[in-house]
C-alpha cells in the first residue's frame, strides 16, 4: 500500500496523457486527485501491487530487484486497451531493500518533462499524468522534497521479469508470465508453433526499433540495465538520461557510468545483449539454443532498416540510393570532428537552399571546420538534385521529422531550481513547449538555443 505524504500539492499534469484515459488534466489539480496519485488515499476499486524482478546491471548479475518505490494501481480500459497506473515515490515496497522507496522533486519533474517530450517527439515511451509534491524530505546527497510522479503504459513488465523467474529454476512461474504477456499484448502468437521464440523475435525488433528512434534524436538512456527494459519496446525508466548537444558518439550521459557502457555509440549494442538476456530467460520455453538465435538474429537487420528509414526522413531524401550510407557515414564524421549541437544542426539542414550555398551561414556557424562542412554540403546538394528536390517541400518534411525542441539538461534544471522555491510556472512552460517539438513557436525560440557554458557542468547519475 502507499505511505501517504504530509501536505502534498499539485504540480502538474501532462493533457495528451491524461486524455489517453479519459480525464481532464485540469481536473487532475482536484484534491481528491491530488491524494490519490500522490497516495494519501486509495480508490474504491483499486488494488495496489508491487512487483518482482531481477536484472543484469551494468553488464553484472544483480540479483533480485523489483519495485523498490513503484506502486501500481490498477489499470483503466481505454479504446488502444488497458493503461496500468503507476506511483513512482509512493513509500516503500517489499522490494525497497534500503531504499526509502521515496522520489525527490528533481528527478520526478525530469521523468515527467522527458515521458512527454519523448511522446510527442514520436518515440515509443511509458507516459506520465501529473506529478505531486510534499514537504516533507528525504536524504539524498542532500535533504531534499518529495514527489510523486504518476506513470503509465499498457504493461511495466520488463526484461528482469523474465530474468527473475529463470534465475531461480522457477519454469511454471516463468510460463505463466510469458503466456500472460503474450496473450494480453501479443496474441498474434497464440497459434504460432512456438510462440515463445515468436515473442523474443518481437520484442527484439520493437527494442532495435526503439533504439534507431533515440540514435536518430540523440536520446541518451544512461541506464540501460535489463530491468529498465520493457517487454513492449517502450522506453522505460527516465533516470539519468540526455540528449544530445554537441556531438560526441562517445557521450556518457550518465555520470555514474564511469566505464562508458551506455554511451550514446554503445546503446546500439546493449539493446542486443539486452534482448539476449532477455532469449537465455525465456530458453527454457524456447527450447533449442538455435530457435532462441534465430529469433535474436533480427536485431541488427532491424535496427537497420528503422534508422536508415529515420535518417533519409531526416536529410529529407524521399529515394533511397547508391552511396546514401557513405553520405550519412561522411556527415556523423563531419558531425564528430566539429562537435555540433546536434538538434540545430539537422533543424538548420531543413532551411537549406539547393541554389543559395550563400545561405548557409547559420548552418555553417555550428561547424569550426568551414570548409570540411562546405564539402559535405557540396555532397549534400549532388544527391539532392539526384532526385529533383523542391526547398520548399523538403523543409516542410524536415521540420516534420527534426525537432526544434527538446528537454535540454539545462532547460530543465531551470525549471527544478524554480519549482525547489515553490514555482512551478516553468514547469508548465517547458512542457508547453515540448508538446509541439517540431512547430517554430517563435515567441519560444530562447527554449532552442545553444546551452550556455555553465551547462556545460551538469552532472546527472543514477541518484538523480
Amino acid at each position: 500500500m502507499p505511505t501517504p505524504l504530509p501536505s502534498p500539492h499539485f504540480i502538474a499534469a501532462s493533457s495528451p496523457a491524461a486524455a489517453l484515459i479519459g480525464l481532464d488534466a485540469a481536473d487532475l489539480a482536484r484534491p481528491d486527485f491530488v491524494d490519490v496519485f500522490t497516495g494519501n488515499k486509495v480508490a474504491a476499486r483499486s488494488q495496489p501491487l508491487s512487483a518482482v524482478y531481477s536484472g543484469h546491471q551494468f553488464g553484472v548479475w544483480a540479483g533480485q530487484l523489483g519495485d523498490g518505490r513503484a506502486i501500481t494501481l490498477g489499470d483503466i480500459a481505454t479504446p488502444n486497451g488497458p493503461m496500468e497506473l503507476q506511483l513512482k515515490g509512493a513509500g516503500r515496497t517489499p522490494y525497497s531493500r534500503m531504499g526509502d522507496g521515496r522520489a525527490v522533486l528533481r528527478s520526478s519533474i525530469r521523468e515527467f518533462l522527458c515521458s512527454e517530450a519523448m511522446a510527442a517527439l514520436g518515440i515509443p515511451t511509458t507516459r506520465a499524468l501529473m506529478v505531486t509534491g510534499s514537504p516533507q524530505q528525504v536524504a539524498r546527497e542532500t535533504m531534499e522534497s518529495t514527489a510523486v510522479v504518476t506513470r503509465m503504459a499498457p504493461t511495466f513488465v520488463r526484461f528482469g521479469s523474465f530474468e527473475h523467474w529463470a534465475s531461480r529454476g522457477r519454469e511454471a512461474e516463468l510460463k505463466t508470465l510469458a503466456d500472460y504477456v503474450i496473450r494480453q499484448f501479443y496474441p498474434e502468437f497464440l497459434g504460432a508453433a512456438n510462440p515463445y521464440k515468436e515473442l523474443l523475435a518481437e520484442v527484439t525488433r520493437r527494442t532495435a526499433r526503439m533504439i534507431a528512434h533515440w540514435q536518430a534524436v540523440g536520446f541518451m538512456h544512461g541506464v540501460m540495465n535489463t530491468d529498465n527494459m520493457s517487454i513492449l519496446g517502450l522506453t522505460l525508466d527516465y533516470g539519468p538520461f540526455g540528449f544530445m548537444e554537441a556531438f560526441d558518439a562517445k557521450h556518457i550521459c550518465n555520470h555514474t557510468d564511469q566505464g562508458g557502457r551506455y554511451s550514446y555509440a554503445n546503446q546500439v549494442p546493449i539493446g542486443h545483449w539486452n534482448c539476449y538476456a532477455l532469449g537465455n530467460a525465456l530458453l527454457p520455453l524456447i527450447g533449442e539454443p538455435e530457435v532462441a538465435e534465430e529469433a535474436l538474429d533480427v536485431y541488427r537487420p532491424e535496427f537497420g532498416r528503422q534508422l536508415d528509414t529515420l535518417l533519409h526522413a531526416k536529410l529529407g531524401l524521399k529515394e533511397t540510393r547508391d552511396g546514401d550510407a557513405a553520405l550519412f557515414d561522411n556527415m556523423f564524421t563531419l558531425l564528430q570532428d566539429n562537435h555540433a549541437d546536434f538538434t540545430l544542426f539537422f533543424r538548420r539542414l531543413g532551411e537549406l537552399k539547393l541554389e543559395e550555398p550563400a545561405a548557409d551561414e547559420p548552418l555553417r556557424d555550428l561547424f569550426i571546420d568551414r570548409a570540411a562542412f562546405d564539402a559535405w554540403a557540396g555532397e549534400y546538394r549532388a544527391r539532392l538534385r539526384q532526385e529533383g528536390s523542391s526547398d520548399a517541400a523538403r523543409r516542410e518534411a524536415m521540420h516534420g521529422v527534426n525537432p526544434k525542441y527538446i528537454l535540454r539538461n539545462y532547460l530543465a534544471q531551470i525549471a527544478i531550481e524554480q519549482a525547489q522555491n515553490g514555482d512551478f510556472g516553468g514547469v508548465h512552460k517547458l512542457l508547453a513547449v515540448l508538446e509541439r517539438p517540431f512547430d517554430e513557436q517563435p515567441e519560444n525560440a530562447s527554449y532552442a538555443a545553444l546551452p550556455p557554458d555553465w551547462a556545460a557542468h551538469l552532472e546527472v547519475s543514477c541518484s538523480s
